[in-house]
């Protein structure tokens, strides 16, 4: 290498680097439909090996199943007595049908000031800020000030079962020491006014159970009369299910974020009466309302083999949600709603979590905000959805939702979860660098 290219090389940042890191990851098609049919995990977690390698961390790839693979490393910290952070991210991504994208979802295409492609928000955007931070730092020699553990992870989409579950249970000595973590779908900004922008930080998620429903009728021929027709039971109970409105239930951290929003906008929220509170809230108002409810979507539908045959049973799959405190609650209301005839499984589960807003590294997301965004205030709200934190917490870690983006107004950012057309501002991406790396140093 001659002495200007190794200038020039010396010279890369971060910012320099997160895009095209982020381009990479999106190409690298990691599409999990739920089993192992997809293309795995292990081309991208070698290009993150090698990206940790190449600054001299000595990353383990750990496959738990052919092709399923996850990477982890160990950076020294400054102070190793002090208790570890881990930063934790999936490589996996929900499918996409090209046909419906404005760009190829694999291809990583820039366009419009935006990174376009599967993954650019779930969630190969922090995966591409946590490798850019993490090489610029040490091809400075800035250590952090304690021990931070990387994940990279197989299977978040599926449940973590092949990832972070894996780790946890077979793998334990990789996270010791760690305390704290901070992971996916928070640290975003919405946008108040010109003198106020909100930053939502995860404290919070609900719990699941993705069910399987079955209904057993009595099979005959499609010309006759049958009065136990699994598929008409079957589908009368999901339409209950599917029209069912869940009562409100507010829990501490969604009570202390309509109040940080009440005090935004100088006017009282009241939960009762979400048509006009959720009103006031523009692209996140799905994501915020998902919070105030349990919930229950039919999402899958299977029965018969032939036109003139009445099956003897029908099946479905729910995504079911329920708030934290209130798991007991949901099952009964969904035993109530479904009726005696229908039989429910759990296909995969999971318990919901809560932690309080409070605490130093709480106080290091806010101060690396601040520093970026002058008008930045941190704030705590709850997740609908689920992360690998459920794993990460069995292990006594306390987490977090915190990949910083400060976003334009206008975009839709809860509609680029598992959207057509996802896609991360350029700018977003490095203004993630620049508080990661910040947070690092204060946390």
């Amino acid at each position: 290498m001659s002495e200007s290219s190794t200038a020039r090389t010396a010279t890369v940042t971060g910012e320099d680097e997160v895009v095209g890191l982020c381009r990479d990851l999106i190409r690298i098609d990691t599409s999990n439909y739920g089993d192992h049919s997809g293309p795995g995990e292990r081309a991208a977690a070698e290009y993150v090996a090698e990206k940790l390698a190449e600054v001299g961390l000595e990353p383990t790839i750990i496959e738990s199943h052919r092709g399923r693979a996850s990477t982890v490393a160990r950076i020294e910290g400054e102070d190793p007595s002090r208790p570890a952070l881990l930063i934790h991210g999936h490589t996996d991504v929900v499918p996409a049908n090209a046909e419906d994208w404005t760009h190829h979802p694999f291809s990583g295409e820039i366009a419009d000031g935006c990174v376009w492609g599967r993954g650019a928000v779930d969630m190969k955007d922090m995966d591409a800020m946590t490798l850019a931070v993490v090489r610029d730092r040490l091809r400075s020699g800035r250590k952090p000030p304690r021990d931070i553990v990387l994940a990279f992870l197989a299977d978040e989409e599926a449940g973590g079962t092949y990832g972070a579950r894996h780790l946890v249970d077979k793998h334990p000595g990789l996270f010791e020491g760690v305390t704290e973590a901070i992971g996916e779908v928070g640290g975003f900004s919405f946008t108040v006014n010109e003198n106020l922008r909100l930053y939502l930080v995860e404290t919070a998620q609900k719990g699941m159970h993705w069910m399987r429903l079955t209904v057993d009728g009595t099979a005959g021929h499609g010309s006759m009369t049958n009065t136990d027709n699994a598929i008409t039971e079957l589908c009368e109970a999901v339409g209950r299910l599917g029209r069912h409105t869940w009562p409100v239930r507010v829990t501490k951290t969604v009570r202390s974020f309509l109040d940080e929003l009440s005090d935004a906008l100088g006017t009282p929220l009241d939960p009762e009466d979400m048509d006009a509170t959720l009103a006031k809230l523009g692209g996140i108002a799905k994501m915020i309302g998902a919070t105030l409810r349990n919930s229950a979507a039919p999402t899958m539908l299977g029965a018969g083999y032939k036109v003139n045959v009445i099956p003897g049973q029908a099946t479905a799959h729910v995504d079911g949600r329920f708030l934290p405190g209130y798991e007991e609650e949901f099952l009964a209301d969904l035993d109530r709603i479904l009726g005696p005839r229908v039989r429910r499984e759990d296909v995969h589960g999971d318990k919901a979590l809560e932690t309080s807003f409070d605490g130093d590294l709480v106080d290091a997301m806010q101060s690396a905000l601040k520093a970026e965004d002058p008008i930045a205030r941190a704030v705590p709200y709850m997740l609908s959805g689920g992360t690998d934190a459920k794993s990460f917490d069995d292990l006594g870690i306390r987490c977090f939702g915190f990949a910083p983006l400060r976003l334009p107004p206008e975009l839709d950012f809860a509609g680029m979860f598992h959207g057509v057309d996802e896609r991360v501002p350029v700018e977003g991406l490095k203004f993630g660098v620049r508080v990661l790396d910040r947070f690092i140093d204060a946390s």
